[in-house]
Order: structure tokens, then C-alpha cells, then sequence
């Protein structure tokens, strides 16, 4: 026994074991969840010691009274799972992550705009062809994960994700949490919020081009001359992946949002000044959110009414100010968030530095853009919250939750006493105000950005930890709080320590997912290299073979744990090697790696996939490689030589 442990309360846990079984709750319901040691308090330890030792049914009853007056358990014991997952992007990691909800575990991380060398992503023949034209590009900033839909409810099928820094748009497939498909937007710098088309379904994914350019950027006229300046809002094919339209506007734009309708989408923009310092963007004392038609956007498409820029053919249409394509509606000074309500009746933008939060009414809209009303008419209410409102959640109760970056504070308040406060009723709409630690950017409640709003959890990004973990040095992680909302007071249950720097994520419940276990033999993440193998006379399941073109050697071979279909390979000092392995395993979890010493070369071979990878035999003499990932007790020995021939 540990010199620190009390005996007592060893005695009481070692009798609880043995005596109690705390049942498993169904999958798809709440857990009951009981610390025992949390439990078992100082009351529990003076009784132990007074020989009355607890029953199964008093622990049982105990446990019940305890775990209705704790509302929702942030507990997810060993072997049980969580009921949702989390996809957080992962910042200039380039990367997306994923946790369980409410554990806040990591269980997995996709890469996307980095390089990996776990998986061999950036590396791989494969991924290369997925990144396309910026497959040479070794850094991202991924910044807006989210969830294709059909009828404004989670389909499970795709994540969609930006790359501020590099221009680019990825998607994920939920089935394989995989990156299957990316594009770098064209005309553009900076894509920053990003959205997807909610009903009737996912058909567009939408995205800002947050920093304002030349539209010919090209070098040859002023640079300098600001007024060739523009921001684009770019509309994307969520299935083919490429540009369907940009609209032009006025101001630079920052977040995005669609409503539950199929009519319109909405961004914030916090310099309609179109200023090139600080000074210049904070200026005005009101900026504007861009409302777009898109049954007209689509009908000037169709009309040929539109622009093409920089030698690319995608269609620019004219939204700027007057456009029958957009409305501008004046907010106070330099919003930043817009986020619809799960009803669909609201766009709650965000002040950041107006202490305010604007609800506009998205019944209105169709009067706006029939002239019929005014735009600020559309605006309902206008709570007052804190200092720098960023970003807002919704529960299926009627309430909201605003993150209060000055103030390091969550903001919940009731929208409809909101809107009777903005009409001259005297009604307090504010309902708690907690503290988080500290900074708070985006937070999400469970399924709030959808139909199906639960109302159970909300999470909060926090972009500053100081004084709440071990110090790690300078660069400190970031906090990701975890908060009860079940109940009509939010509590703080959880802090979660993230590695730089986790901007954004959205929470889905598991019964929207379906991830398959093993690879199919006809995915098209790797029938290209399949084709290839069939060219070359190889069936890439049964055969291992070396083929040789010239001064290019393709190796073909299988693997099974322990071992790869060839224990050697041979070849030329400069030749150009391509190693294509097909992982034969049909056990899930026994994924297999390809590691090549001395060479840079690693790469991820899943059950029943297939991998490649190229590179140059740059050192004469014996290369070793080997099965990095532990696929089986004799995995040391899964290796093989490859024989260099000097020139």
C-alpha cells in the first residue's frame, strides 16, 4: 500500500468492488456515472471506521440520489463510450481533431494541411494527389470544421474544413476520417468562416475570403491604389469540390452562416472601412453583415452576368453595395461571429468591440430584399452582454450562450426576453454569467448548430491557460472547458489542455455516425494506385513484384503481420522507387506502417488498404525497412532489405 493512502478508505473501494456492479446503461441513453471516492466522503470514512460497512443497495441508492442532483456526468468510465464527437480543427497544426464528448479524450487526429509522419500524410503518393497544386505547401491554419447536412440535421457523411493561411477548403470523409478532397480558391486570400448549405441539403459549402486584394492580382497595376480592392464570398460544390460562383462585395468579410431554408446565406464584415492599418479598420462606428440571395446568385450565374479574374474561368458577380444579389445590414462596430438559431428563426451576430449582440429576424429578409423594409428593420434585438461578444451557441430551451472575450466570461441570456427588452418591455434577459479561464473565442453546444439542439453540453475554446495546469514553458496550451447545461445554472466540469491552437469545433452525437472498421478493397482514396498496379500486370492482393522502367522502380508486395510479401528488393543508386503495399489483414485495428531508414519515408497502411510512396534510393549500400506501427507480437521482426547498387 502506498504510505499515502488512507487504509480506510482502501478498505471501503477494495469492499465496493468486490460487492457492487454498476450497471452499463444502454448506449444511446445518459450513463450513470459515480466517483466512488468523490462518493465517499468524510461522512462514508467516519462510518467505515465505526464497522458499518455499506451494502450494494445503500451504494446503489446512494449513487442514483447523487447522480439526479449532478444533472449530466462528465465521467466516461474504462470501456464505455461517449455519447458524442467532437471535431476540433486544429490552428496552424493544419490538422483536425477528434474527441469524445464529454470524456474530452482525444481519440484521433486527421491530418489534412500538414505533413504527418505517423500516417505518412503530405508523404504518400496518395495524399499528394488529394492536396493537388499544394501538395509542396507544408503548413495550414485550419480554422471552421463542419458536418455536411440533409433537412438541417447532421448526415454523418463529410467535415469540411479551411486553411486560412494558405487559401485552401478540405473535406473529410466521417466514413474513413480521411481527407479525401481539397482545393486551393482562386481570387482570394485568407479563406477564414466557413459553413455548409443546411437545407434542403449540403449542396454548397460556404466560404469568406476574409482579406481584402486587388481582383487582378497580378503585379502590374498599383498595388497600392486600395480602391481595386475586394473581398469574395466563394460558394463551393460540396460534392465536386471546385468554385460554382464568388460574389464581390463591399468590406472584407469575416464569419458565415446559412439559414434553415435554402435562401439565404449571412457574413460579418469588421472593416467596411477597407482600411490597411488598425486604425484605419476600427474608424467607423458601424459595419455590416452581407446577406445573400442565392436563387438570385444562382440566376445571374445561368445569365452569364458575372466576371472571371486572373486567367480562371469561375464566375464573380457583382454583390457590392445596390446589388440586387445582397443586402448590407449596418451592426455596431467590428462583428466577428454569426450564428443561427436551431429553430432557424435568428442570426445572432456577434460585437467583439460593441458590447452588444445583434438578433436579426430571417422571416424579415424577403421584405428586405423586396425593398419593402429597411435594414436595420430586420434587427429584433440588441442585448447587451459584456465586453467583446464573439461568438454564440443555443440550447433547445430558448437560451444563448455568448463568449465574452474581454471579460473571460460565458453570457447566457434568453433570446425572446431579448427581443421584448429591444421593444421597451422592462425584462431582465440576462440569466448567469460564469467564468472561464481565459479569453473564450468560438464555444458549441451539443448539436446546437443543427435542428436536433439538445441542450446538454456546451464547450468553450479559451485561448489563454496560464495558472490552470503544470507549466510547461513559454508556449502554453490552450483550454478547452468543458460546461454542464442541462440544468438551469451552467457548471464547469472539465478543463481539457490543447495544443495550439484549436480555433473552432462543432459536436456531433454518435448516433449520426457510422465510421467503418476496415478499408473496402474499391475506395477511390487509393484505386488510382490500384489502376496503376493493373497497368503495370500486378494484382496488388495476391502479387509481389518489382517492375522496372528505365530509371523508375515500382515494388510491389503484400503484408501480413509479421511480415511483408518481400524480404528484399533491389535497385540503382538514383532510382527514382515508388513502394506500393497492400495491408491483407481483415482485423480491424492491425494497421501495418512502411518505414524506409535513412530515407524520410513512412506511410500508414491500414486493414485492406492499399499505400504508396516515392522517393529517391539516394544511399548505396543496405537499407533497411520496416512495419512502424505494432501490428503483432513479432512486429520487430516485420522488416526487409533493400540493396542499393552503387553508380
Amino acid at each position: 500500500m502506498d504510505k499515502n493512502e488512507n487504509p480506510i478508505d482502501s478498505q471501503i473501494e477494495n469492499q465496493i468492488d468486490a460487492s457492487v456492479e454498476i450497471p452499463v446503461a444502454n448506449q444511446e441513453e445518459s450513463k450513470l456515472e459515480v466517483s466512488r471516492r468523490g462518493f465517499l466522503g468524510a461522512g462514508a470514512v467516519a462510518t467505515a471506521a465505526g464497522a458499518i460497512p455499506m451494502t450494494a443497495a445503500m451504494f446503489a441508492a446512494s449513487a442514483k440520489a447523487q447522480a439526479k442532483e449532478a444533472g449530466n456526468s462528465a465521467v466516461v468510465h474504462p470501456g464505455e463510450l461517449d455519447e458524442y464527437y467532437g471535431f476540433w480543427s486544429g490552428g496552424h497544426s493544419g490538422e483536425v481533431r477528434i474527441l469524445g464528448i464529454p470524456s474530452m479524450r482525444e481519440l484521433m487526429r486527421i491530418p489534412v494541411f500538414n505533413i504527418d509522419s505517423a500516417t505518412g500524410w503530405g508523404l504518400t503518393d496518395e495524399s499528394k494527389r488529394i492536396k493537388g497544386d499544394s501538395a509542396h505547401i507544408m503548413a495550414g491554419d485550419s480554422h471552421h470544421p463542419h458536418m455536411s447536412m440533409q433537412d438541417g440535421r447532421y448526415d454523418g457523411k463529410y467535415v469540411f474544413i479551411n486553411d486560412k493561411a494558405n487559401s485552401r477548403v478540405a473535406r473529410i470523409r466521417c466514413d474513413v476520417m480521411k481527407t479525401d478532397k481539397m482545393i486551393t480558391v482562386p481570387n482570394v486570400q485568407a479563406i477564414h468562416g466557413l459553413r455548409v448549405q443546411k437545407v434542403p441539403y449540403t449542396k454548397y459549402v460556404i466560404c469568406n475570403g476574409e482579406f481584402e486584394i486587388p481582383l487582378n492580382n497580378d503585379g502590374k497595376a498599383s498595388m497600392e491604389d486600395v480602391s481595386t480592392y475586394r473581398s469574395l464570398f466563394n460558394v463551393i460544390d460540396a460534392e465536386t469540390m471546385e468554385v460554382s460562383f464568388q460574389v464581390m462585395v463591399d468590406g472584407n468579410l469575416d464569419n458565415t452562416d446559412a439559414d434553415y431554408d435554402g435562401k439565404y446565406f449571412a457574413s460579418t464584415c469588421y472593416n467596411s472601412e477597407m482600411g490597411m492599418t488598425l486604425g484605419e479598420m476600427v474608424s467607423a462606428e458601424r459595419d455590416h453583415v452581407v446577406v445573400f440571395n442565392l436563387a438570385r446568385c444562382e440566376a445571374a450565374v445561368k445569365a452569364g452576368k458575372f466576371k472571371t479574374y486572373n486567367g480562371n474561368n469561375v464566375p464573380v458577380l457583382d454583390g457590392t453595395k445596390g446589388s440586387e444579389l445582397t443586402r448590407y445590414i449596418p451592426i455596431p462596430k467590428s462583428p466577428h461571429g454569426i450564428n443561427t438559431s436551431p429553430g432557424g428563426e435568428y442570426f445572432a451576430i456577434n460585437g467583439k468591440l460593441s458590447p452588444t449582440v445583434s438578433v436579426i429576424a430571417i422571416d424579415k429578409l424577403d421584405d428586405l430584399f423586396a425593398d419593402k423594409i429597411k435594414p436595420r428593420d430586420t434587427v429584433i434585438a440588441e442585448p447587451e452582454l459584456g465586453l467583446g461578444p464573439l461568438h454564440t451557441a443555443f440550447d433547445n430551451k430558448g437560451n444563448a450562450y455568448t463568449t465574452l472575450f474581454l471579460d473571460s466570461q460565458i453570457a447566457k441570456w434568453n433570446v425572446k426576453d431579448a427581443i421584448k427588452a429591444y421593444q421597451g418591455e422592462k425584462v431582465n434577459y440576462l440569466r448567469q454569467k460564469l467564468d472561464v479561464h481565459y479569453q473564450p473565442g468560438h464555444n458549441h453546444t451539443t448539436m446546437g448548430e443543427t435542428r436536433d439542439a439538445d441542450g446538454k453540453w456546451l464547450i468553450v475554446l479559451c485561448k489563454f491557460s496560464k495558472d490552470r495546469f503544470l507549466n510547461v514553458g513559454p508556449l502554453r496550451p490552450e483550454n478547452d472547458q468543458l460546461i454542464d447545461i442541462s440544468g438551469d445554472e451552467m457548471k464547469l466540469v472539465h478543463d481539457g489542455p490543447t495544443f495550439a491552437e484549436p480555433h473552432d469545433c462543432m459536436i456531433v452525437h454518435r448516433s449520426k455516425m457510422k465510421p467503418k472498421k476496415i478499408w473496402t478493397r474499391d475506395d477511390s482514396i487509393f484505386a488510382e494506385t490500384v489502376a496503376m498496379a493493373k497497368k503495370d500486370g500486378v494484382n496488388v492482393e495476391t502479387d509481389n513484384k518489382v517492375i522496372r522502367d528505365g530509371n523508375k522502380v515500382r515494388v510491389y508486395m503484400t503484408s501480413v503481420a509479421p511480415m511483408f510479401g518481400l524480404s528484399d528488393f533491389k535497385v540503382k543508386e538514383g532510382n527514382e522507387v515508388t513502394v506500393v503495399v497492400t495491408n491483407l489483414d481483415n482485423i480491424e485495428d492491425v494497421t501495418h506502417g512502411f518505414c524506409m531508414t535513412n530515407h524520410g519515408v513512412q506511410m500508414e497502411i491500414g486493414p485492406q488498404a492499399t499505400s504508396s510512396i516515392t522517393f529517391i534510393a539516394d544511399k548505396p549500400g543496405v537499407q533497411w525497412y520496416y512495419c512502424n506501427w505494432f501490428c503483432h507480437a513479432l512486429h520487430m521482426e516485420m522488416r526487409g532489405r533493400m540493396f542499393v547498387e552503387a553508380k
